[in-house]
């Protein structure tokens, strides 16, 4: 399984109406070529982003599928204003993580993204899967996953949350009793961090 993560930079007050034109054409034509796994706009970080992800097999399946999406001229949908930037990125999601959730299990998500030094993503994976099952007893983890094209070395875990208040009652529960964040990554495992704070279109599987 891939993921396409595409993040669109939309100019500001543009992204109510990209997300209708979107959702409409989603719902009404694309579905029936491949399902979302998600769709995301930015609350908190960097505004009038919209994200969404869609699952392949592998990397035929997503050209077939986003070549006969096309075809009838339906697809991309017609919103009333175009992008000002586009980012296209293949991500795998971590061997120890099933598939994207649907149903509710935010509504806020926080999304992070780590730079991993080269060479120590294997070491990453080991502390995470020794440390997560303790982790999502206090929250829901939507994702985990590292690019496989675009910018390398870029590693991305979601968190659903109730609230902005449960977030950081769980984080500080999480590292006050040493769950988190895992003990077993590797010495100067990353080299940057960032996060931001998503919500979830009307039409996007998980919420």
């Amino acid at each position: 399984m891939i993921y396409e993560v595409r993040t669109y930079r939309l100019l500001p007050r543009a992204a109510p109406g990209f997300m209708e034109a979107f959702g409409a054409a989603y719902e009404g034509y694309r579905k029936d070529f491949s399902p979302l796994a998600a769709f995301f706009y930015t609350e908190i970080g960097p505004l009038n982003q919209v994200i969404h992800i869609w699952p392949y097999e592998d990397a035929a399946h997503r050209a077939q599928v986003r070549g006969e999406a096309a075809a009838p001229g339906k697809w991309p949908p017609k919103a009333p204003e175009k992008p000002v930037r586009m980012e296209s990125e293949i991500f795998t999601p971590l061997p120890f993580i099933d598939s994207f959730p649907s149903g509710n299990v935010g509504p806020i998500f926080e999304w992070r993204t780590y730079t991993v030094t080269p060479g120590l993503m294997p070491g990453v994976m080991e502390g995470w899967e020794a440390a997560i099952e303790a982790r999502t007893k206090l929250s829901p983890l939507v994702m985990a996953m590292h690019t496989e094209v675009g910018e390398l070395n870029k590693f991305v875990h979601i968190w659903g949350y109730e609230s902005l208040k449960h977030r950081q009652e769980v984080r500080d529960e999480a590292m006050s009793t040493g769950v988190w964040p895992p003990s077993g990554s590797p010495k100067g495992a990353y080299t940057a961090q960032e996060n931001k704070i998503v919500l979830a279109a009307p039409f996007s599987p998980i919420q």
